[in-house]
């Protein structure tokens, strides 16, 4: 079963590798793998996905770091769940964050050791594809998707409406228990 997957990834890398884009600061099929890991990780939305590999993009070919939580799950739990004391799935700590692995992209340049899960095929078509966004930052929106950014300014205004959203849903849980 293994080898049959690892041939179908192979084939299909051969299909897709000829066609991609001009320019892509990817040299080589592996390296689309990792990243189109990391873009599978981040969003389970299809249509999310050329969108979060163009904002990818954009921030390897500038030098900045791709800083992707999945990343950093990945280099604790090798991609397992987290969850607190009391077995709830819970958010990243501060010190995992600052904690430096082969996989942390807040912590290391270019891209992750290996990649981070099997993506699929959207996944490394987005890669090979990407949208050209102009985006270079992107939070949760609390609902399944993603809130874009062009400029820090921005992307802090959608972190705070993020947190909001956090905070009233925390506040929505305790008053129906």
């Amino acid at each position: 079963l293994v080898e049959r997957m690892r041939k179908a990834q192979a084939d299909m890398l051969a299909d897709l590798w000829p066609r991609r884009v001009e320019g892509l600061p990817i040299s080589t099929p592996e390296e689309a793998v990792i990243l189109a890991s990391v873009v599978e990780k981040e969003t389970g939305i299809a249509g999310e996905r050329p969108q979060i590999a163009g904002l990818f993009v954009t921030r390897l070919k500038r030098g900045m770091r791709l800083e992707s939580d999945p990343t950093i799950i990945y280099g604790i739990s090798r991609g397992e769940p987290l969850y607190n004391r009391r077995g709830e799935r819970r958010t990243l700590y501060r010190s995992e964050i600052d904690r430096k692995t082969d996989w942390n992209t807040y912590q290391i340049d270019g891209l992750p050791k290996t990649p981070i899960c099997n993506p699929g095929r959207e996944a490394i078509a987005a890669v090979l594809n990407p949208d050209e966004t102009g985006h270079i930052f992107f939070v949760a929106d609390g609902k399944g998707g993603h809130l874009f950014a062009k400029t820090l300014a921005e992307h802090n205004r959608n972190v705070a409406a993020y947190r909001k959203y956090e905070r009233e849903e925390i506040q929505r849980e305790r008053a129906g228990k």
